[in-house]
Protein backbone atom coordinates (compact mmCIF):
# COMPACT_ATOMS: atom_id res chain seq x y z
CA UNK A 1 0.00 0.00 0.00
CA UNK A 2 1.81 3.07 -1.29
CA UNK A 3 1.13 6.68 -2.17
CA UNK A 4 2.82 8.29 -5.18
CA UNK A 5 2.81 11.96 -6.14
CA UNK A 6 2.18 12.21 -9.88
CA UNK A 7 2.11 15.01 -12.44
CA UNK A 8 -0.07 15.43 -15.52
CA UNK A 9 -0.09 18.23 -18.10
CA UNK A 10 -3.39 20.06 -18.26
CA UNK A 11 -4.70 22.04 -21.21
CA UNK A 12 -3.06 24.33 -23.72
CA UNK A 13 -1.72 26.68 -21.08
CA UNK A 14 0.98 24.16 -20.25
CA UNK A 15 0.08 23.90 -16.54
CA UNK A 16 0.88 20.64 -14.77
CA UNK A 17 -1.71 19.09 -12.42
CA UNK A 18 -0.50 17.40 -9.22
CA UNK A 19 -2.34 14.31 -8.00
CA UNK A 20 -1.86 11.31 -5.74
CA UNK A 21 -1.94 7.73 -6.97
CA UNK A 22 -2.83 5.44 -4.07
CA UNK A 23 -1.94 1.80 -4.70
CA UNK A 24 -4.35 -0.51 -2.83
CA UNK A 25 -3.04 -3.94 -3.79
CA UNK A 26 -4.29 -6.36 -6.42
CA UNK A 27 -7.41 -8.29 -7.31
CA UNK A 28 -7.90 -11.40 -9.39
CA UNK A 29 -10.05 -10.95 -12.50
CA UNK A 30 -12.56 -13.57 -13.74
CA UNK A 31 -10.16 -14.51 -16.55
CA UNK A 32 -7.37 -15.17 -14.04
CA UNK A 33 -5.39 -11.98 -14.67
CA UNK A 34 -4.11 -10.04 -11.67
CA UNK A 35 -5.07 -6.36 -11.75
CA UNK A 36 -3.68 -3.57 -9.59
CA UNK A 37 -6.18 -1.54 -7.56
CA UNK A 38 -5.47 2.18 -7.59
CA UNK A 39 -7.26 5.24 -6.32
CA UNK A 40 -6.58 8.79 -7.51
CA UNK A 41 -6.87 12.06 -5.62
CA UNK A 42 -6.51 15.32 -7.52
CA UNK A 43 -5.13 18.08 -5.31
CA UNK A 44 -6.14 21.22 -7.26
CA UNK A 45 -2.50 22.20 -7.20
CA UNK A 46 -0.63 23.09 -10.37
CA UNK A 47 2.94 23.69 -11.57
CA UNK A 48 3.91 26.18 -14.23
CA UNK A 49 5.57 24.20 -17.00
CA UNK A 50 9.05 25.41 -17.90
CA UNK A 51 9.01 28.11 -15.23
CA UNK A 52 11.57 30.76 -16.02
CA UNK A 53 10.95 33.69 -13.69
CA UNK A 54 11.92 33.58 -10.00
CA UNK A 55 8.25 34.13 -9.06
CA UNK A 56 7.08 31.13 -11.14
CA UNK A 57 9.83 28.92 -9.75
CA UNK A 58 8.96 29.96 -6.17
CA UNK A 59 5.26 29.20 -6.79
CA UNK A 60 6.14 25.75 -8.14
CA UNK A 61 8.33 25.10 -5.11
CA UNK A 62 5.55 26.03 -2.69
CA UNK A 63 2.91 23.92 -4.50
CA UNK A 64 5.24 20.90 -4.59
CA UNK A 65 5.92 21.31 -0.89
CA UNK A 66 2.18 21.44 -0.15
CA UNK A 67 1.56 18.37 -2.33
CA UNK A 68 4.29 16.45 -0.50
CA UNK A 69 2.68 17.46 2.79
CA UNK A 70 -0.70 16.08 1.65
CA UNK A 71 1.02 12.89 0.50
CA UNK A 72 2.65 12.44 3.92
CA UNK A 73 -0.73 12.99 5.59
CA UNK A 74 -2.38 10.34 3.41
CA UNK A 75 0.42 7.88 4.24
CA UNK A 76 -0.18 8.46 7.93
CA UNK A 77 -3.93 8.01 7.49
CA UNK A 78 -3.33 4.72 5.69
CA UNK A 79 -1.07 3.54 8.51
CA UNK A 80 -3.79 4.36 11.05
CA UNK A 81 -6.55 2.71 8.99
CA UNK A 82 -8.42 5.95 8.26
CA UNK A 83 -8.28 6.10 4.48
CA UNK A 84 -9.96 3.03 3.08
CA UNK A 85 -7.38 0.64 4.53
CA UNK A 86 -6.84 -1.27 7.73
CA UNK A 87 -3.49 -2.18 9.12
CA UNK A 88 -1.96 -5.55 8.34
CA UNK A 89 -2.40 -6.42 12.01
CA UNK A 90 -6.16 -5.91 11.80
CA UNK A 91 -6.41 -7.78 8.50
CA UNK A 92 -4.60 -10.73 10.09
CA UNK A 93 -7.05 -10.84 13.00
CA UNK A 94 -8.73 -14.25 13.38
CA UNK A 95 -12.30 -13.79 12.18
CA UNK A 96 -13.53 -17.07 13.69
CA UNK A 97 -12.34 -15.96 17.14
CA UNK A 98 -13.99 -12.57 16.58
CA UNK A 99 -17.26 -14.30 15.56
CA UNK A 100 -17.08 -16.44 18.71
CA UNK A 101 -16.53 -13.37 20.91
CA UNK A 102 -19.57 -11.64 19.36
CA UNK A 103 -21.63 -14.78 19.93
CA UNK A 104 -20.66 -14.98 23.60
CA UNK A 105 -21.80 -11.38 24.11
CA UNK A 106 -25.33 -12.67 23.50
CA UNK A 107 -25.30 -15.36 26.18
CA UNK A 108 -27.90 -13.54 28.28
CA UNK A 109 -30.33 -13.53 25.36
CA UNK A 110 -31.16 -17.23 25.04
CA UNK A 111 -33.05 -17.09 21.76
CA UNK A 112 -30.63 -14.77 19.98
CA UNK A 113 -27.60 -16.58 21.37
CA UNK A 114 -28.88 -19.90 20.01
CA UNK A 115 -29.03 -18.54 16.46
CA UNK A 116 -25.60 -16.93 16.71
CA UNK A 117 -24.12 -20.11 18.19
CA UNK A 118 -25.59 -22.25 15.41
CA UNK A 119 -24.33 -19.83 12.77
CA UNK A 120 -20.85 -19.96 14.32
CA UNK A 121 -20.81 -23.77 14.41
CA UNK A 122 -21.79 -23.99 10.74
CA UNK A 123 -19.13 -21.40 9.86
CA UNK A 124 -16.45 -23.46 11.62
CA UNK A 125 -17.58 -26.61 9.77
CA UNK A 126 -17.32 -24.66 6.52
CA UNK A 127 -14.05 -22.78 7.03
CA UNK A 128 -12.38 -23.96 10.23
CA UNK A 129 -11.01 -21.91 13.11
CA UNK A 130 -8.07 -20.14 11.45
CA UNK A 131 -9.80 -17.75 9.04
CA UNK A 132 -8.45 -14.19 9.06
CA UNK A 133 -10.38 -11.10 7.99
CA UNK A 134 -8.21 -10.72 4.90
CA UNK A 135 -9.31 -14.20 3.80
CA UNK A 136 -12.95 -13.11 3.61
CA UNK A 137 -13.99 -11.47 0.35
CA UNK A 138 -17.24 -11.45 -1.63
CA UNK A 139 -16.45 -14.82 -3.26
CA UNK A 140 -15.87 -16.36 0.19
CA UNK A 141 -19.24 -15.00 1.38
CA UNK A 142 -21.00 -16.44 -1.66
CA UNK A 143 -19.42 -19.85 -1.01
CA UNK A 144 -20.54 -19.78 2.63
CA UNK A 145 -24.10 -18.96 1.53
CA UNK A 146 -24.02 -21.89 -0.91
CA UNK A 147 -22.69 -24.16 1.84
CA UNK A 148 -25.56 -23.23 4.16
CA UNK A 149 -28.10 -23.73 1.37
CA UNK A 150 -26.86 -27.05 0.00
CA UNK A 151 -24.44 -28.81 2.36
CA UNK A 152 -25.03 -27.80 5.99
CA UNK A 153 -27.03 -30.31 8.03
CA UNK A 154 -29.20 -30.26 11.13
CA UNK A 155 -28.68 -32.75 13.96
CA UNK A 156 -31.05 -35.16 12.21
CA UNK A 157 -28.82 -34.97 9.08
CA UNK A 158 -31.49 -33.12 7.10
CA UNK A 159 -30.73 -29.96 5.15
CA UNK A 160 -31.33 -26.62 6.83
CA UNK A 161 -34.66 -24.92 6.24
CA UNK A 162 -34.61 -21.80 4.09
CA UNK A 163 -35.39 -19.66 7.15
CA UNK A 164 -32.43 -21.18 9.05
CA UNK A 165 -30.12 -20.54 6.08
CA UNK A 166 -31.23 -16.89 5.94
CA UNK A 167 -30.93 -16.50 9.72
CA UNK A 168 -27.40 -17.96 9.96
CA UNK A 169 -26.11 -15.99 6.98
CA UNK A 170 -27.59 -12.84 8.49
CA UNK A 171 -25.65 -13.47 11.72
CA UNK A 172 -22.43 -13.89 9.73
CA UNK A 173 -23.19 -10.66 7.86
CA UNK A 174 -24.07 -8.87 11.11
CA UNK A 175 -20.73 -9.92 12.62
CA UNK A 176 -18.92 -8.34 9.67
CA UNK A 177 -21.00 -5.17 10.10
CA UNK A 178 -19.88 -4.98 13.74
CA UNK A 179 -16.28 -5.32 12.56
CA UNK A 180 -16.84 -2.34 10.25
CA UNK A 181 -18.32 -0.30 13.14
CA UNK A 182 -15.31 -1.19 15.28
CA UNK A 183 -12.96 -0.26 12.41
CA UNK A 184 -11.43 -3.72 12.18
CA UNK A 185 -12.30 -3.65 8.46
CA UNK A 186 -13.32 -0.72 6.31
CA UNK A 187 -16.20 -2.36 4.44
CA UNK A 188 -18.37 -5.46 4.72
CA UNK A 189 -17.39 -7.97 1.99
CA UNK A 190 -20.86 -9.53 2.28
CA UNK A 191 -22.68 -6.25 1.62
CA UNK A 192 -23.19 -7.12 -2.04
CA UNK A 193 -24.26 -10.71 -1.35
CA UNK A 194 -28.02 -11.25 -1.36
CA UNK A 195 -29.72 -12.82 1.65
CA UNK A 196 -30.95 -16.36 0.85
CA UNK A 197 -34.65 -16.32 -0.01
CA UNK A 198 -36.95 -17.76 2.65
CA UNK A 199 -39.43 -20.28 1.26
CA UNK A 200 -42.70 -19.84 3.08
CA UNK A 201 -43.42 -23.02 5.04
CA UNK A 202 -46.78 -24.50 5.95
CA UNK A 203 -48.02 -23.16 9.29
CA UNK A 204 -49.64 -26.03 11.16
CA UNK A 205 -52.44 -25.14 13.57
CA UNK A 206 -55.37 -26.67 15.42
CA UNK A 207 -59.00 -26.05 14.52
CA UNK A 208 -61.47 -25.09 17.22
CA UNK A 209 -62.86 -28.64 17.35
CA UNK A 210 -59.34 -30.12 17.59
CA UNK A 211 -58.49 -27.69 20.38
CA UNK A 212 -61.59 -28.71 22.33
CA UNK A 213 -60.59 -32.37 22.07
CA UNK A 214 -57.07 -31.48 23.20
CA UNK A 215 -58.46 -29.89 26.37
CA UNK A 216 -60.23 -33.16 27.21
CA UNK A 217 -57.20 -35.39 26.58
CA UNK A 218 -54.68 -36.35 29.27
CA UNK A 219 -51.17 -34.89 29.10
CA UNK A 220 -48.23 -36.37 31.02
CA UNK A 221 -47.04 -32.94 32.18
CA UNK A 222 -49.68 -30.57 33.56
CA UNK A 223 -47.32 -27.59 33.22
CA UNK A 224 -46.94 -28.34 29.50
CA UNK A 225 -50.69 -28.66 28.98
CA UNK A 226 -51.47 -25.40 30.77
CA UNK A 227 -48.70 -23.48 29.01
CA UNK A 228 -49.68 -24.75 25.54
CA UNK A 229 -53.38 -23.94 26.01
CA UNK A 230 -52.40 -20.54 27.45
CA UNK A 231 -50.47 -19.88 24.24
CA UNK A 232 -53.48 -20.97 22.13
CA UNK A 233 -55.60 -18.38 23.99
CA UNK A 234 -53.07 -15.53 23.99
CA UNK A 235 -50.76 -16.06 21.01
CA UNK A 236 -47.68 -15.70 23.20
CA UNK A 237 -44.43 -17.26 22.01
CA UNK A 238 -42.71 -20.05 23.91
CA UNK A 239 -39.85 -17.72 24.88
CA UNK A 240 -42.21 -15.17 26.46
CA UNK A 241 -44.27 -17.80 28.29
CA UNK A 242 -41.21 -19.64 29.58
CA UNK A 243 -39.70 -16.49 31.17
CA UNK A 244 -42.95 -14.84 32.33
CA UNK A 245 -42.96 -13.76 35.98
CA UNK A 246 -45.89 -12.92 38.24
CA UNK A 247 -44.62 -9.34 38.46
CA UNK A 248 -45.62 -8.95 34.79
CA UNK A 249 -49.24 -10.01 35.44
CA UNK A 250 -51.97 -7.52 36.30
CA UNK A 251 -55.38 -8.80 37.42
CA UNK A 252 -58.47 -7.05 36.06
CA UNK A 253 -62.21 -7.59 36.64
CA UNK A 254 -62.75 -9.31 33.28
CA UNK A 255 -59.47 -11.19 32.98
CA UNK A 256 -55.97 -9.82 33.21
CA UNK A 257 -53.11 -8.07 31.47
CA UNK A 258 -49.48 -8.96 30.93
CA UNK A 259 -46.94 -6.15 30.61
CA UNK A 260 -43.65 -7.49 29.30
CA UNK A 261 -40.77 -7.04 26.88
CA UNK A 262 -40.92 -9.53 24.02
CA UNK A 263 -37.92 -11.85 24.09
CA UNK A 264 -37.62 -11.80 20.30
CA UNK A 265 -38.08 -8.11 19.49
CA UNK A 266 -37.44 -6.50 22.91
CA UNK A 267 -40.54 -4.35 22.32
CA UNK A 268 -42.74 -3.48 25.29
CA UNK A 269 -46.08 -5.27 25.01
CA UNK A 270 -49.38 -4.72 26.83
CA UNK A 271 -51.43 -7.88 26.29
CA UNK A 272 -54.95 -8.29 27.67
CA UNK A 273 -55.87 -11.90 28.43
CA UNK A 274 -59.24 -13.53 28.91
CA UNK A 275 -60.60 -15.03 32.11
CA UNK A 276 -60.24 -18.45 30.46
CA UNK A 277 -56.55 -17.85 29.72
CA UNK A 278 -55.97 -16.54 33.24
CA UNK A 279 -57.30 -19.83 34.60
CA UNK A 280 -54.47 -21.78 32.97
CA UNK A 281 -51.87 -19.70 34.81
CA UNK A 282 -52.68 -21.30 38.15
CA UNK A 283 -52.36 -19.77 41.63
CA UNK A 284 -50.56 -16.45 41.77
CA UNK A 285 -47.06 -16.64 43.23
CA UNK A 286 -44.46 -14.14 44.44
CA UNK A 287 -43.41 -11.35 42.00
CA UNK A 288 -40.05 -12.79 40.88
CA UNK A 289 -41.38 -16.35 40.49
CA UNK A 290 -42.03 -17.73 37.00
CA UNK A 291 -45.70 -18.25 36.17
CA UNK A 292 -44.99 -21.58 34.45
CA UNK A 293 -42.16 -22.71 36.71
CA UNK A 294 -40.65 -26.02 35.56
CA UNK A 295 -41.46 -25.48 31.87
CA UNK A 296 -38.31 -26.34 29.93
CA UNK A 297 -37.46 -26.89 26.29
CA UNK A 298 -36.35 -30.50 25.87
CA UNK A 299 -36.82 -33.54 23.67
CA UNK A 300 -38.96 -35.29 26.25
CA UNK A 301 -41.28 -32.27 26.51
CA UNK A 302 -41.61 -32.17 22.71
CA UNK A 303 -42.35 -35.91 22.66
CA UNK A 304 -44.92 -35.50 25.44
CA UNK A 305 -46.61 -32.71 23.48
CA UNK A 306 -46.93 -34.87 20.35
CA UNK A 307 -48.26 -37.85 22.35
CA UNK A 308 -50.84 -35.60 23.98
CA UNK A 309 -51.95 -34.34 20.56
CA UNK A 310 -52.23 -37.91 19.25
CA UNK A 311 -54.19 -38.95 22.35
CA UNK A 312 -56.76 -36.28 21.47
CA UNK A 313 -57.31 -37.96 18.09
CA UNK A 314 -55.33 -35.42 16.03
CA UNK A 315 -52.68 -36.71 13.61
CA UNK A 316 -51.02 -33.36 12.87
CA UNK A 317 -47.34 -32.75 13.65
CA UNK A 318 -47.68 -30.12 16.35
CA UNK A 319 -44.90 -28.10 18.01
CA UNK A 320 -45.32 -25.55 20.78
CA UNK A 321 -45.16 -22.70 18.24
CA UNK A 322 -48.28 -24.13 16.56
CA UNK A 323 -50.21 -22.77 19.55
CA UNK A 324 -49.40 -19.24 18.37
CA UNK A 325 -50.55 -20.16 14.85
CA UNK A 326 -53.73 -21.63 16.33
CA UNK A 327 -54.49 -18.38 18.17
CA UNK A 328 -53.97 -16.32 15.01
CA UNK A 329 -56.11 -18.50 12.74
CA UNK A 330 -58.91 -18.78 15.32
CA UNK A 331 -58.99 -15.02 15.83
CA UNK A 332 -59.28 -14.34 12.10
CA UNK A 333 -61.87 -17.07 11.54
CA UNK A 334 -63.95 -15.63 14.42
CA UNK A 335 -63.97 -12.17 12.88
CA UNK A 336 -61.06 -10.31 14.44
CA UNK A 337 -59.74 -7.81 11.90
CA UNK A 338 -56.12 -8.20 10.89
CA UNK A 339 -54.80 -4.91 12.34
CA UNK A 340 -56.03 -5.86 15.82
CA UNK A 341 -54.56 -9.34 15.46
CA UNK A 342 -51.23 -7.82 14.45
CA UNK A 343 -51.18 -5.84 17.70
CA UNK A 344 -52.15 -8.90 19.75
CA UNK A 345 -49.31 -10.91 18.21
CA UNK A 346 -46.83 -8.08 18.75
CA UNK A 347 -45.88 -7.91 15.07
CA UNK A 348 -43.97 -4.81 14.03
CA UNK A 349 -45.19 -5.09 10.42
CA UNK A 350 -48.68 -5.93 9.16
CA UNK A 351 -47.29 -8.05 6.31
CA UNK A 352 -46.11 -10.60 8.90
CA UNK A 353 -49.69 -11.04 10.10
CA UNK A 354 -51.07 -11.27 6.57
CA UNK A 355 -49.58 -14.76 6.28
CA UNK A 356 -52.44 -15.97 8.48
CA UNK A 357 -54.99 -14.24 6.28
CA UNK A 358 -53.77 -16.43 3.41
CA UNK A 359 -54.65 -19.51 5.46
CA UNK A 360 -58.20 -18.22 5.98
CA UNK A 361 -58.53 -17.48 2.24
CA UNK A 362 -57.46 -21.05 1.44
CA UNK A 363 -60.09 -22.41 3.82
CA UNK A 364 -62.74 -20.24 2.15
CA UNK A 365 -61.78 -21.63 -1.25
CA UNK A 366 -61.96 -25.17 0.12
CA UNK A 367 -65.45 -24.44 1.49
CA UNK A 368 -66.66 -23.11 -1.86
CA UNK A 369 -65.44 -26.22 -3.68
CA UNK A 370 -67.30 -28.56 -1.28
CA UNK A 371 -70.56 -27.98 -3.16
CA UNK A 372 -70.96 -30.94 -5.54
CA UNK A 373 -71.54 -30.62 -9.28
CA UNK A 374 -75.23 -29.80 -9.66
CA UNK A 375 -75.44 -31.34 -13.15
CA UNK A 376 -74.52 -34.84 -11.98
Amino acid sequence: MKVHLRQRKKGKDGSVSLYLEIYKGTTKMPDGRVKGIRQYEYLNLYLIDKARSPIDRQQNKENLKLAESIKAKRELEIKNGQYGFTSDFKNDTNFTAYFKAQTEKRLLNEGNYGNWDSALKHFIKFAGTQVSFKGIDKAFCERFKEYLSNEAKKKNEKNLSSSAVASYFNKFKACLNIAVDEEVIMRNPASGVSIPKVVESTREYLTLDELKELVKAECRYDILKRAFLFSCLTGLRWSDIQKMQWSEVQYLDNGGRIVFHQQKTKGLQYLDISEQAKGYMGTKGIPDERVFAGLKYSDYMNTALQRWVMASGCSKQITFHCARHTFAVLQLSLGTEIFTLSKLLGHSELKTTQIYAKIIDEKKREAINKIPDLTI
